[in-house]
């Protein structure tokens, strides 16, 4: 039994080490200006969401892109995508599907039709790599990386570190764009 208990707690603290340069301590990109702003859905969606209007207001980018995947009956976003903004544009679009993916194909549409070359991209520190291996798959301008000022208590790392690998290996299998 207690063999069981020290294979698990080592396979525990191996999974922690191997994860920690993807999840903890991911790339990330100094700020400098781009062609626009987007912020994808997801855990901390309060602060991820101010975190792209303050980078927008600031001036890093006239344009702020909003992954809005719950659609229209998300008033948060549906009252902020609908006013005009000083210094900058707001448009919001409903990803299909609505997984990173679906966000990474809408900015390679969007960035072709407006000659984006490139774009900071705001999600949160655990889903900075799998963001950019997949939006690097769909798109092919600079991606400048910027993780959203969230607290992120223990369980939900030990959450993240489960639901992001699992979305790493769904992107390796799906392939492509």
């Amino acid at each position: 039994m207690w063999q069981a208990a020290a294979v698990l707690l080592v396979a525990f603290v191996v999974a922690g080490f191997a994860g920690w340069p993807v999840y903890v301590k991911p790339q990330i990109d100094s700020l400098r200006k781009a062609d626009a702003i987007l912020v994808i859905g997801g855990y901390g969606y309060y602060e991820r969401y101010t975190y792209g209007f303050e980078l927008a207001s600031q001036g890093w980018a006239p344009h702020l892109l909003l992954s809005q995947p719950g659609g229209p009956s998300d008033l948060f976003l549906t009252s902020r995508c609908s006013r005009e903004y000083e210094g900058f544009t707001v448009e919001c679009f409903r990803p299909d599907p609505p997984t990173t993916l679906g966000e990474a194909r809408e900015l390679r549409k969007v960035a072709q039709e407006r000659n984006w070359k490139s774009v900071i991209v705001v999600t949160f520190m655990p889903h900075i790599s799998r963001t950019r291996y997949i939006f690097e798959k769909c798109y092919d301008g600079e991606l400048i990386m910027s993780p959203s000022p969230v607290s992120i208590p223990p369980q939900e790392w030990v959450w993240q570190y489960i639901y992001q690998t699992a979305g790493y290996i769904r992107s390796f299998v799906q392939g492509g764009c």
